[in-house]
């Protein structure tokens, strides 16, 4: 079942497949190269943990976890605990587990619609994509959907957003560039509720997470939305670009500071082989991964399952 703002949906069945096509380039870079270190050794001895450990770093697994793996290696060779090299894959894949799993929180339950969700990030991270491809999966779902343009800051942003409008069947809510985000946002949250509608899906300017004016201007969005409905928003989306690794966790520590950010998105996981930075993202910040982008299609926005990705990427 996949969580979602009202309450549990069906996993689509084709899930774990999409997983394993998605996830190759980092399969290669981290299990694969995994299963080489380990390829017939049979001592557990200080060069095959230099060797696992410059895979974990290169997958952008992060330093932390990696230490902390090595460490519990090191510990149960000492109890005599684990005597066989080949025992390390499925130990690294249990921690990995471990990790992701103790990151997930279902999203609040919002028992009167409309849900909103803030969608916040940089520039170039495939936000508003995310937009249209979440858009598109809350349809499927069989729910209402209106999308607010409050990225205001480019033209081209608006323009992008009608587009995914036009190609999923969503109404726009915009004013003109330049407008006050605040003032796009209160006008999409009044008509959502006139309309009935349970999704409004609010996009923001890209902002670089150093400059500190634009993310003071997504904390009035905040202080707007609660005016309108005062328990908005309700999910605080922050879109992550994989392939940017660990940049992609200094930028979710920014906006985590600033923004109250309660998931990531994150996207391009096809295209690099670093995809362990979704475990250092789990770990450092202890926010859960809501979705993962693994192509260009409309439906390539998966949610993310814990279980199923290690699954995809051991199996």
């Amino acid at each position: 079942m996949i969580q979602t703002l009202f309450g549990s949906v069906e996993q689509e069945p084709s899930l774990l497949e999409k997983l394993k096509s998605g996830v190759q380039k980092t399969r290669a870079g981290l299990v694969s190269a995994l299963e080489d270190a380990l390829q017939g050794k049979k001592q557990i001895d200080a060069d095959l943990l230099d060797e696992l450990e410059f895979t974990l770093i290169s997958a952008d697994v992060g330093v932390r976890t990696t230490e902390e793996i090595l460490e519990r290696i090191r510990q149960r060779v000492e109890r005599h605990q684990l005597n066989d090299a080949a025992e390390l894959k499925g130990l690294i894949r249990e921690h990995l587990l471990e990790i992701l799993a103790a990151s997930e929180r279902a999203p609040v339950r919002v028992s009167t619609p409309p849900a909103v969700v803030l969608v916040v990030g940089v520039n170039g991270s495939g936000k508003t994509t995310t937009i249209g491809k979440l858009a598109s999966r809350f349809k499927n779902e069989q729910r209402s959907v209106l999308l607010c343009a409050a990225d205001t800051f480019r033209a081209a942003a608006i323009e992008q957003l009608e587009i995914w409008g036009a190609r999923t069947g969503t109404p726009v809510i915009r004013q003109g560039p330049g407008s006050d985000p605040s003032a796009v946002l209160f006008d999409a949250l009044n008509a959502a509720r006139a309309r009935k509608v349970d999704y409004v899906i609010v996009d923001t300017a890209g902002r670089l997470q150093t400059k500190e004016n634009l993310m003071a201007e997504l904390q009035k969005m905040d202080r707007t939305a609660k005016k309108v409905i005062p328990e908005a928003p309700h999910e605080v989306l922050l879109v992550l670009d994989a392939t940017t690794g660990q940049n992609g966790l200094e930028q979710a520590r920014k906006f985590t500071e600033t923004s109250g950010v309660t998931g990531i998105v994150l996207t391009k996981l096809d295209g690099t082989a670093k995809g362990g930075i979704i475990v250092a993202i789990a770990r450092e910040l202890n926010l859960p991964i809501r979705y993962i982008g693994v192509g260009e299609k409309v439906d390539d926005l998966l949610p993310f399952d814990s279980e199923k990705f290690i699954e995809s990427l051991f199996e």
